[in-house]
């Protein structure tokens, strides 16, 4: 396993991280497998796990929380706040009282007394980020939580953001993870060197694009009822022109890989890593198959030759055909388009 530094804040990362979206009643149900899996993870070199309070309703942070028991101090333990966390209105976002109210419940499940990167999930364009920040700046003070970081934040975002803890005398996010692959390239545009300027590090999620990248998907082949489309029951979504590209774009990537001697999955990985931006690709292994697929090989350097064919078939700063933006825009809402007296949000 390589390692990197964690943009500047003096850490050690693995290049890969283990994401743990899909341990828990989201994907893998099975306690046992799912501790073994993390602590194998671990053994392999990883020192990197991220989660998140709702994924599985808060079991994958008790699962994190299980399998790090022990080896606490080996582990760079990330999770993210701010997605609806229960049925109330204001049990979710970046309100002061939320925060402090989640952070709580995370230090429980993950049966620890700090948090090494606590993450925005998504921007709360309902709060000011100087509310959020002021209550994450004392919760790093008070030790709870070590680094503070955002997902999915638009360019102009983490910029606010940072000028914000500026003014106020805050600390800066550190992180941002955003989504970043073959696939979804938009980030190469203003993400990904505003990261770079500002010595933040970049945590990608996604980098096998819900599996179209380790080939899951294929021409003329049947969805597997056990892949994330089969099992979500969303085969229908296959057909049409835009599916129908992104199938051809999978054919030419397999070519390529098969081409270059490596699995489709680590090109796509390798890809995701040659950014000079990128410190971690996060992997999302659900079932013991998947993590033996996605840990048996070395992640390859790509040639320029690799990248320029890459290049050649999704545009730098594009996304690819079907590819949806995963950033949200609050301004481009009808509310905020529409004139008169509209209220803020």
């Amino acid at each position: 396993m390589e390692y990197r530094p964690l943009g500047s804040t003096g850490l050690q990362v693995s290049e890969l991280a283990l994401g743990t979206m899909m341990y828990g009643t989201m994907g893998n149900a099975d306690r046992d497998d799912c501790v073994r899996q993390i602590r194998l993870a671990l053994d392999a070199g990883i020192n990197l796990v991220d989660t998140a309070d709702v994924y599985s309703a808060g079991q994958s942070e008790e699962l994190v929380g299980e399998a790090i028991a022990g080896r606490r101090d080996e582990v760079v333990v990330a999770t993210k706040f701010g997605m609806p966390g229960g049925p109330g209105l204001n049990d979710r976002g970046g309100s002061r009282r939320w925060v402090m109210r989640a952070v709580e419940r995370s230090l429980q499940r993950l049966g620890t007394d700090y948090i090494d990167i606590y993450q925005m999930h998504r921007p709360d364009p309902r709060c000011g980020i100087d509310e959020t920040l002021g209550a994450l700046h004392d919760l790093r003070h008070a030790g709870k939580i070590r680094y503070i970081g955002c997902s999915t934040f638009p360019a102009e975002l983490i910029v606010e953001a940072h000028a914000a803890a500026d003014r106020c005398g805050y600390g800066r996010f550190r992180t941002e993870q955003p989504p970043y692959s073959i696939f979804a390239r938009e980030v190469e545009t203003s993400v990904l060197p505003t990261c770079r300027r500002h010595g933040i590090g970049v945590l990608c999620w996604a980098p096998l694009a819900a599996g179209w990248l380790a080939g899951r998907y294929r021409k003329n082949e049947a969805v597997s009822p056990d892949s994330r489309l089969g099992r979500q029951g969303a085969t229908a979504g296959l057909t049409g022109t835009d599916h129908e590209a992104r199938l051809d774009l999978v054919e030419e990537l397999v070519t390529l890989a098969g081409e270059a001697g490596i699995p489709l999955a680590h090109l796509a990985l390798g890809f995701v890593l040659e950014h000079p931006a990128v410190t971690s690709a996060i992997i999302g292994p659900r079932s013991q198959d998947q993590f033996d697929d996605l840990l048996g090989h070395p992640v390859p350097a790509l040639d320029t030759a690799i990248l320029d064919r890459i290049d050649q078939l999704v545009a730098p700063g594009t996304n690819a055909i079907g590819e949806r933006s995963a950033f949200s825009r609050p301004g481009l809402s009808s509310r905020q388009r529409r004139r008169g007296n509209q209220p803020a949000p």
